[in-house]
This record gives structure tokens, C-alpha cells and sequence, in this order.
């Protein structure tokens, strides 16, 4: 079955209430990698319950619609499927725990052609249900590297952020563990591609691969961490584009350049000497 562009343009999406404790925020940051070392405060702050703290890009698992692209409706080869882009955007400081609702939108789909894949733009909006004030929107590009030629549109395709072309004002190593999608997948996202071996290499790759949502929560940390002082509450966005996929206890290194109030970055698989994120801007408050 070929991607129908009207019918997944209009694809409808349950509202998805989701209440959120501090155990899921915690859990959330041990599936990022925090807490290697126990005794780093720094970290302790977003995995111990005392005086709790959230990585500001846990909206990425929250009122999360599921793996909607699974639906044979959508025509879409969902074991080809990979992260293309993510976007986030922080309109007010995200609490430790929370009642919910995430509103999910297609809001574009691009044929690159024959043998070229497909790439669906998605919106999701995370409010809090009591008050409805909108505390973060999402966006997210698709690769469907198996569904081009379905005789759908060419463009536009999102612009992409250019990096400075000087030196690096900042680099932050960020060793994960062999078991890093395991845990992470426990947030929501359970896509066998990260945790069963004959998935994995059925998708192409070698073995399971890390989320590309850990990855991007990686970076964000690092953006945090050594731009912010720690102070989660002072990233206001964070966009970049998935260039390759991360193995499970690799180290990834994210160099970024400050400008004001514009972090340009990338990351790195050092092992490998891959570039995994490429093409990141984040904004600070």
C-alpha cells in the first residue's frame, strides 16, 4: 500500500491525556543517562525526588500519540521509518509532575521520489488540562525511507539552520550505556527497532539503535549544562536535524557555538567520528 496524501493529511489524533508523576520524570532522566555517577548534585537534581527538576525536553514523551505510523492505513513502511528532524519550543517552565494533553497534527508531507523516501511533518501540542495553558509545542520530520513516489508534492521542504563557520566555543563528552534504549524506551516510545536485534537489522542496522529522542536529550543537556549553568529553565527551544543513528554505549560529543542568545551545535559518535546531529540551534529565555 502507497502513502494516500489526502487521507494522511487529514489524519485524525485522539487527544492523549497523560498524567505524568515525578517517578516518569525521573525515569525519563536515567533514560537520558543522568546519574552515571550518583554523587554529581548536577544531575541528582533530575533523578532524585528531593527538590526535583525537569530536563526541559521531557515534553518530548509527553500526551506522545504512539506509533501512529504503524497503522497499515497509512501506507507508510514503518520498519524503514527513521527520526528526520525534531523541534521544541518551551513556552512555559515544565513541573516535575502534571495532567496533560497532547494534540497531534500532519501538517505536511514531501515525496522526494522513487527510491528517495518520503518525509511527514508533524505538530503536537502539549497543554496542562487543568488550566489549558499551552506549556510546549513540538515539531517533528519523518523520514519514511521506504514510501517515496506515492505522487505527492515536492516541497516546501523545511529550511535548515547553517552553522557558524568558526571555531567551537564549547565541546561536553557524554559517555551512554550499552543499555541506554532500554531504559529510555520505558518514557513511551516502545518502536522494537531499539531493543530487538532481528528488528534492527531487518531496518539496516547492525543492532539496535539508540532513540534519536535520547540523543536530541542528550544535547539539550549539554546545552544546559555547559551554556546554562544547569538551569534547565533557561532553554526556550531546541531544533536540530538526525544525521545518523547512535549505538547504544557510544560517547557523544556535542560542540556548540554561542551567539547571545543562539547556541548553534551538532554532536558527534566519537568512536566512530560520525556525525549524528547536525545543524542544531537552540534558544535561550
Amino acid at each position: 500500500m502507497a502513502i494516500d496524501y489526502d487521507k494522511l493529511m487529514a489524519w485524525r489524533f485522539e487527544d492523549v491525556r497523560h498524567r505524568y508523576t515525578q517517578r516518569d520524570t525521573m525515569l525519563y532522566a536515567l533514560g537520558v543517562g543522568l546519574g552515571t555517577d550518583p554523587c554529581d548534585e548536577t544531575e541528582l537534581r533530575f533523578v532524585y525526588e528531593k527538590n526535583l527538576l525537569a530536563l526541559p525536553t521531557l515534553p518530548v514523551v509527553l500526551g506522545y500519540p504512539g506509533m501512529w505510523l504503524k497503522d497499515p492505513a497509512t501506507g507508510v513502511d514503518w520498519v524503514r521509518l527513521v527520526h528526520g528532524e525534531q523541534g521544541l519550543k518551551l513556552h512555559r517552565p515544565i513541573p516535575p509532575e502534571g495532567d496533560v494533553i497532547g494534540r497531534t497534527r500532519v501538517t505536511g508531507i514531501i515525496d522526494k521520489g522513487p527510491g528517495k523516501g518520503a518525509l511527514i511533518y508533524t505538530e503536537r501540542s502539549v497543554v496542562d488540562a487543568a488550566s489549558g495553558d499551552l506549556l510546549a509545542t513540538l515539531s517533528s520530520t519523518t523520514f519514511c525511507r521506504a514510501d517515496g513516489g506515492f505522487g505527492g508534492p515536492s516541497g516546501p521542504v523545511k529550511s535548515v539552520h547553517e552553522l557558524p563557520n568558526r571555531p567551537i566555543d564549547h565541546s561536553t563528552d557524554f559517555a551512554t550505556q550499552p543499555r541506554a534504549a532500554l531504559i529510555y524506551r520505558l518514557s513511551g516510545d516502545y518502536n522494537p527497532l531499539h531493543a530487538e536485534p532481528a528488528v534492527a537489522r531487518a531496518a539496516g542496522f547492525e543492532r539496535p539503535i539508540l532513540h534519536g529522542l535520547a540523543t536530541y536529550a542528550i544535547a539539550g543537556w549539554a546545552i544546559v549544562k555547559t551554556v546554562c549553568g544547569g538551569d534547565p529553565h533557561a532553554l526556550g527551544s531546541i531544533d536540530v536535524r538526525f544525521s545518523s543513528p547512535v549505538y547504544p554505549g557510544e560517547t557523544i560529543r556535542t560542540e556548540m557555538w554561542v551567539d547571545g542568545k543562539v547556541v548553534s551545535f551538532r554532536a558527534l559518535a566519537v568512536e566512530r567520528n560520525v556525525m549524528v546531529l547536525n545543524n542544531g540551534r537552540a534558544e535561550l529565555r
